[in-house]
């Protein structure tokens, strides 16, 4: 059974890389920016929010047009995407796996917000995030445990942090939990210092 997932897996990476070749071709890497990526491979699987999800972050945050999101392990960048496209936000999607980010700038440009979206490939960890108002994350606990000093330190006081299925654990409680379908949803605002 194993042996069938790994040739299925291997397989799917097969295909999937070229078709990224061809996307880079026709569409080129114009709201990418290639970065240090400094680990080796990512520390969480590149596994997509559902829709449900996406939307239920946003909304959580209170997303508007004058915010700019962060989403740190973006992916295929859909919720940046949905972001600009949705409720008029800017973006900016940060991944160190460089094979969702092609798919979403290809994303990005088939819904036609390429112009409010950024994409950088690089480590989470040495990113400017400075800049956001609302952070998003999919990550595992024990990553955004190791995040959380950054971000208290970077973002300005008022940025909602919104994070799908993992919090910080007891060093910071969410102020508010939700559901959005099947997911569990967290929201936090940086204090004033």
């Amino acid at each position: 059974m194993r042996r069938r997932s790994a040739l299925a897996l291997v397989l799917g990476i097969a295909l999937f890389l070229p078709a990224c070749a061809a996307l880079d071709r026709e569409f080129g890497d114009t709201a990418l920016s290639d970065g240090p990526a400094t680990g080796p491979d990512p520390q969480v699987p590149y596994f997509p929010s559902a829709d449900e999800a996406v939307t239920g972050m946003l909304k959580l945050a209170g997303t508007g047009p004058n915010d700019v999101v962060y989403d740190l392990g973006c992916g295929d960048g859909r919720i940046v995407i949905a972001a600009a496209k949705d409720f008029g936000a800017r973006g900016v999607g940060i991944e160190i796996d460089p094979a969702p980010l092609r798919l979403a700038v290809y994303n990005a440009k088939r819904a036609g917000v390429e112009d409010r979206v950024r994409f950088v490939r690089g480590d989470i960890f040495d990113a400017d995030i400075g800049g956001a108002t609302v952070v998003t994350l999919f990550l595992f606990e024990s990553l955004n445990r190791r995040l959380l000093p950054k971000l208290r330190k970077e973002l300005k006081p008022g940025t909602r942090i919104v994070a799908h299925r993992y919090g910080f654990g007891p060093d910071w409680p969410p102020e508010k939990t939700i559901q959005a379908g099947s997911s569990t949803l967290y929201l936090w605002t940086v204090p004033k210092r």
